[in-house]
């Protein structure tokens, strides 16, 4: 009986560890609260994520080198609000610094959209040391205009999302256990004028969970006891 009692905690042991190797949100941001109106200035936090597991110490802000930018919320892809920025120079970004410790496999989603003005290139770059250091893990990929002409789409709405926007990037091993990984989305174009916007959206930093080592090594047990039991 006692044998039996350690095969069931053990195959329980093991389901959990299956269960945790499935893709999991560590940190996600939705847009639900607003930019506070007349928000002006170079620098911008919009705050936490408000979903996923890791959201204790997780940011979304914002960054442009000219100081009359005003930080906006219009109607987002399917959500309530979206962080929006005008008076965009090359090199302006937004990003997500989230903590990844516990994931594996990380990639990050997004929604991005733009005024007809707005930029249209950005690169999405990582730093896993705080910040001293990015690599490019998507360069130029394309922003489309919401509603242009020729482009097969509306304008955004808080009602309804549309394909067409998400743009997905795996980070892969180089961005899992970390205590802090920084995505920043920086613009390499240039702008017809300072009224030119682009949005972002529904950020979504995903990973599988990494076993802690008592549950691979009880997973283990499981095998052996399995085998004894066998024989």
């Amino acid at each position: 009986m006692k044998t039996a009692s350690v095969i069931v905690t053990a195959i329980s042991a093991a389901a959990a560890v299956s269960a945790a190797a499935n893709a999991a949100l560590v940190a996600g941001w939705s847009m639900p609260t607003a930019v506070a109106a007349a928000t002006t200035g170079s620098n911008y936090t919009y705050g936490a994520a408000d979903q996923g597991a890791q959201t204790t110490g997780s940011s979304l802000t914002g960054y442009h080198a000219l100081a009359a930018t005003t930080w906006s919320s219009p109607a987002g892809n399917g959500s309530t609000y979206s962080l929006s920025s005008n008076t965009w120079s090359v090199g302006d970004y937004y990003q997500v610094t989230v903590d990844t410790r516990g994931y594996g496999d990380i990639s990050i989603s997004w929604d991005q959209t733009r005024s007809g003005t707005g930029p249209s290139v950005f690169d999405l770059k990582m730093s896993v040391d705080g910040g001293a250091n990015f690599t490019t893990v998507n360069a130029g990929y394309s922003v489309v205009q919401a509603g242009g002409a020729g482009t097969g789409t509306s304008s955004w709405s808080s009602l309804t999302g549309q394909t067409g926007f998400t743009t997905t990037t795996i980070a892969g091993s180089a961005a899992a256990q970390k205590a802090s990984v920084i995505f920043r989305f920086v613009n390499t174009s240039t702008t017809a004028g300072s009224g030119g916007t682009n949005r972002i959206d529904n950020i979504l930093v995903t990973g599988n969970a990494v076993p802690a080592p008592g549950a691979i090594a009880l997973l283990g047990v499981a095998g052996l006891v399995g085998a004894r039991r066998r024989r």
